[in-house]
């Protein structure tokens, strides 16, 4: 009987772990595994917050739901001093099918997985043992041999610096920093690519990096899933995952199956001449701007050489037709959401209008699960009220034509108006219209007669003095 494979899995996402976009890839790890004995939730990345309970039971409630995943959450913080043995979580995290941590401090995990049980058992886990491990977010970031201190630089205005990562990558052969959230575009008007520091931070910082390290980014919505065993990369999900060395860029979209050997490449030799592009600086990108050209490796499917602005298209064009496939981001969704109102609203179709509120708000629903504190639920709500205020106002002031009931008192009086002009009745044709004018009526005579229509501005316009003659 032929023994089943052995799963190694490895995913790195690089945000909306917990969100409806990564159900997909989920469901895909759990079901490499034979079975999952054990299925663990390290709170450790957000243990210190007050609500890291409701935390737990947000992730925990949407591994059940969305993947069939009973998960159990431990802290997996440092033993208290004095301590023996493997506590803290450890064991749990070398025995468990299925380990995974996610959103909060960097910082705050790294002060308590390095040179610790925990941290040892994580690195046991990438080197070696069977089983997933996904790693999302804030947990990302830890895994490299320099990690970023995100909330020091972007909240509270620490000079740009790294920290030592945990460097659990380095059994892969990857000497990287780890980057999710790399194509953020919250900023709007300022960079808040590379997990919100921009490019011209970014640049300082890449000069800082320890020797020979490069940079791995994760968009959002995207996982890089490593098959250990079969010693390949997949990257899935919305976006991309870039290698990023001495500021040049390479991308593998959405959909690319790469050998691991072709990334440990480009992380140690570096980008051929030619086969990519240079990060683009500056505000007012979109997302997959700074991006070089499209998976220009071997085994990367639908992809080719080249640099600059037609392979950054051709890297977006193709993760947008994958992203049919996958669920919309919220932002997406509320921006959709008001396109379809505003048409139904221009239509008059209460039933299409209804159905855009109706459908925002099982999205907001579903992504209430997300652990994710910038996932735009707050800002989605806020859309949501506006758009049930505007039926409510639709409802008061009627969907119905209104020309379809002035119409019984308007055209007798234009019949009489146009009798009127006929038996050079002018003065009598002359108060009609202004009578109909003040009433906010626009009239236009032509060879077929007299067309009217309400004036759009809701004002009725000065009467014109001209002689209906």
């Amino acid at each position: 009987m032929r023994q089943a494979a052995v799963c190694r899995v490895l995913a790195i996402m690089g945000s909306g772990e917990t969100s409806p976009t990564m159900v997909t890839v989920h469901r895909a790890i759990v079901a490499r595994l034979a079975d999952h004995p054990g299925a663990v939730l390290l709170e450790t990345p957000y243990r210190f917050q007050e609500n890291a309970s409701g935390i737990s039971a947000k992730a925990k409630k949407y591994f059940a739901d969305s993947v069939g995943l009973d998960v159990t959450p431990l802290a997996g913080t440092r033993p208290p001093a004095g301590a023996g043995g493997e506590n803290g979580g450890a064991g749990a995290v070398r025995s468990a099918g299925w380990v995974f941590a996610g959103p909060g401090s960097p910082t705050y995990a790294l002060a308590q997985w390095r040179d610790s049980p925990v941290g040892d058992a994580l690195r046991d886990r990438v080197a070696a043992a069977p089983g997933a491990t996904v790693l999302a977010s804030a947990a990302a970031v830890t895994i490299g041999v320099a990690a970023l201190p995100v909330y020091e630089i972007y909240k509270a205005g620490a000079a740009p610096h790294w920290v030592d990562g945990l460097d659990l990558l380095g059994a892969l052969g990857l000497r990287v920093t780890l980057i999710p959230h790399y194509d953020n575009a919250e900023g709007g008007t300022h960079d808040t690519r590379y997990c919100y520091l921009g490019e011209r931070r970014l640049s300082l910082l890449e000069r800082e990096l320890p020797a020979g390290a490069a940079v791995l980014g994760v968009d959002e919505h995207t996982a890089a899933v490593f098959d250990l065993a079969a010693e390949t990369v997949e990257v899935s999900g919305r976006g991309g995952v870039t290698v990023r060395r001495r500021g040049v860029s390479m991308v593998l979209p959405a959909g690319t199956l790469v050998p691991l050997t072709a990334l440990r490449d480009l992380v140690s030799k570096g980008i051929p001449p030619g086969a990519g592009g240079p990060a683009t600086a500056g505000a007012g990108h979109d997302a997959g701007a700074g991006h070089g050209a499209s998976g220009a490796v071997e085994g990367a499917p639908g992809t080719g050489h080249g640099a600059g602005a037609p392979a950054r298209a051709t890297a977006r064009s193709q993760a947008a037709d994958r992203a049919g496939e996958t669920p919309l981001a919220l932002p997406d969704i509320v921006a959709a959401v008001q396109r379809r109102f505003d048409a139904a609203e221009r239509g008059r179709d209460a039933a299409a209008m209804v159905a855009a509120i109706i459908d925002l708000e099982a999205a907001i629903h579903a992504w209430s699960a997300d652990t994710d504190e910038d996932q735009g639920t707050e800002q989605a709500r806020a859309v949501l009220r506006s758009l049930v205020t505007r039926l409510g106002k639709a409802a008061q002031d009627g969907l119905g034509d209104p020309r379809d009931r002035l119409r019984p008192a308007v055209e007798p009086l234009l019949a009489l108006r146009a009798r009127l002009r006929r038996e050079g009745s002018f003065p009598a044709a002359d108060a009609i219209r202004d009578a109909l004018t003040a009433a906010g009526l626009r009239l236009r005579d032509n060879a077929d007669g007299t067309q009217w229509q309400l004036d759009p501005t809701g004002q009725p316009p000065t009467p014109t003095r001209s002689p209906d003659r």
